[in-house]
């Protein structure tokens, strides 16, 4: 329904116009009217209309006057003139001033609707195009603007590219570039805490640590999102390992308080892995939710053995996860049974058919297990699975020497687990040799290609090559490529450069510095005087870089 004003100085035109309609029926609202445009300013102003039509000569205020003060101060009004005045003069004023439509006295009803019709289309149009405008603006905000929790949250959850990170940050100028990175998560299930402090006021070291995490909360918010009620995740970046690990500090002097103190407190706090590329931020936040859970689990377990009565047992005889885990990660098979009969020893006296703490104690190293090498089991399709098996074997002990088989056989599975990522890599290193011994003679050969060989990043590969052959790509490539032109230059007529080109050198020149750096000879004089042997023993005591 369009607001319709009326100002016309002469009142049977006024009455005429008015009682003539049939506005409501017509999809019109008649607001009134007034006798000139003096009169009719303050009308406008309180009734805004959307239509108005005036005359044009008249006393105090013409109509021209008022359409051009109108104009400006509603230029979304539409305005109709009648007049009986036919002069260009005044039509073309009209159409200066922004005068919707012109017409002449006298109109009928018929036609003066067939007018306002046309003109309400016009409105309907214009706010169309208005309303999909503001659509589209707050569209393009939308897209263009993001806030910082949902950055965070899709560059945790991977839903966001580099550059998108890049372009979001910039438009709300966060920094969030840096050469290295991890993710902390904090799980505060702020209810139970709340809870919990009621009812065990006394205890002053976990009401400390509780206050502690509500301080890391309020205090360290650059990079933090609330990633649910009680998970609050931190981005943690530095320019150098060294500065990242103070900025991580405080995350695990907390998590350490909290996993010695707090143990029938609802907090965990879950550290990921360091990465050096923004994209990367995604698997630090996967390792940080992984050390959560288990930590969850952990703490829950020992959260049951703090309440059961342990009058007869001091838990922390037997309860040196450390011990366990050290010897986990570097112990030997012919020590094995020895160091599981002096772990275990503060069991012995353990009735395993009256008493349950013995099996909450195996429980909490089995989670510690898990926890601490989540490297070992990750092949692994369902490792929930695998620590419910072990779960399982801990509810049928019933003896000391069955504890120790227990012990023994967690240890030498996650040894076992740990030998076949060894021989994963070991397959790869192999593949990796095999391609390089294929291809060593393409000039472009690079470690990238080696890379997509083996569907790995260069990145990766580049660690793991040099972990587990004690040289870099670039250093085994080169020994294999001098190698290749010792036997060419002793077995073969080819003259030096052919032997370059023939070793993946396309610079005889620059080939010829590297075999005399590498050999101690020039290609001419190894050819003469050298022998393979002896040259051999120089490769394996040199170190290799083609660049250098």
């Amino acid at each position: 329904m369009k607001k319709i004003l009326l100002v016309d100085d002469e009142i049977l035109i006024r009455e005429i116009i008015r009682d003539s309609i049939d506005w409501e029926k017509e999809g019109f609202i008649y607001s009134g009217d007034a006798s000139d445009g003096e009169v009719a300013l303050p009308i406008i102003e309180r009734v805004q209309p959307d239509i108005l039509i005036t005359d044009i000569l008249m006393p105090f205020m013409n109509g021209l006057e008022l359409s051009s003060i109108m104009s400006k101060q509603f230029p979304d009004m539409k305005i109709i003139i009648i007049s009986g005045h036919a002069e260009f003069e005044y039509a073309r004023s009209a159409m200066q001033i922004g005068v919707q439509e012109y017409c002449l006295k006298p109109i009928s009803p018929a036609e003066l609707l067939k007018v306002l019709h046309k003109v309400s289309a016009e409105i309907d149009k214009e706010r169309e195009i208005k309303m999909q405008l503001q659509l589209l603006k707050a569209k393009e905000h939308e897209s263009s603007t993001i806030s910082q929790d949902k950055l965070l949250n899709d560059l945790c959850s991977g839903f966001m590219t580099t550059s998108e990170a890049m372009h979001h940050s910039a438009s709300i100028q966060l920094n969030i570039i840096a050469h290295y990175y991890v993710v902390a998560v904090l799980d505060l299930r702020e209810a139970e805490a709340n809870k919990h402090e009621e009812m065990n006021a006394k205890h002053d070291n976990e009401r400390l640590l509780l206050d502690k995490c509500n301080l890391l909360k309020e205090n360290h918010k650059q990079l933090m999102f609330q990633r649910s009620r009680s998970e609050s995740v931190w981005i943690i970046k530095g320019d150098t390992l060294e500065n990242l690990k103070l900025e991580l500090q405080l995350f695990q002097d907390l998590q350490k308080a909290i996993s010695e103190e707090a143990h029938s407190l609802p907090i965990s706090i879950g550290i990921g892995s360091v990465q050096d590329r923004l994209q990367k931020v995604h698997i630090s936040f996967l390792d940080a939710m992984e050390d959560v859970h288990w930590r969850r689990l952990s703490r829950q377990n020992r959260n049951v053995l703090s309440e059961m009565n342990t009058a007869t047992l001091d838990p922390t005889l037997f309860l040196d996860r450390g011990a366990f885990m050290d010897f986990l990660k570097i112990g030997s098979h012919n020590k094995l049974g020895s160091f599981v009969a002096d772990y275990a020893a503060a069991l012995v006296d353990i009735n395993w058919h009256t008493s349950s703490i013995g099996f909450y104690i195996l429980n909490d190293v089995t989670i510690e297990a898990f926890r601490s090498n989540k490297d070992m089991y990750r092949h692994l399709t369902e490792p929930e699975k695998s620590l419910q098996q072990f779960q399982q074997m801990i509810g049928n002990i019933r003896t000391w020497e069955e504890t120790c088989s227990y012990l023994i056989h967690l240890i030498e599975q996650f040894w076992t687990w740990r030998s076949r990522i060894y021989d994963k890599y070991s397959d790869m290193i192999a593949k990796v040799k095999e391609y390089i011994q294929l291809n060593f003679e393409k000039d472009n050969f690079s470690l990238q290609d080696s890379a997509e060989y083996v569907n790995l990043s260069p990145n990766y590969l580049s660690r793991v090559f040099s972990q587990e052959t004690s040289q870099t790509f670039i250093e085994y490539l080169t020994q294999v490529r001098i190698r290749k032109a010792m036997d060419l230059l002793k077995s073969t007529s080819a003259k030096s450069y052919e032997v370059a080109f023939l070793v993946g050198y396309n610079d005889p020149h620059y080939f010829s510095n590297l075999f005399k750096r590498l050999t101690g000879m020039t290609p001419k004089e190894f050819r003469k005087n050298g022998t393979a042997d002896e040259t051999l023993n120089i490769l394996k005591g040199d170190t290799l870089h083609e660049d250098d």
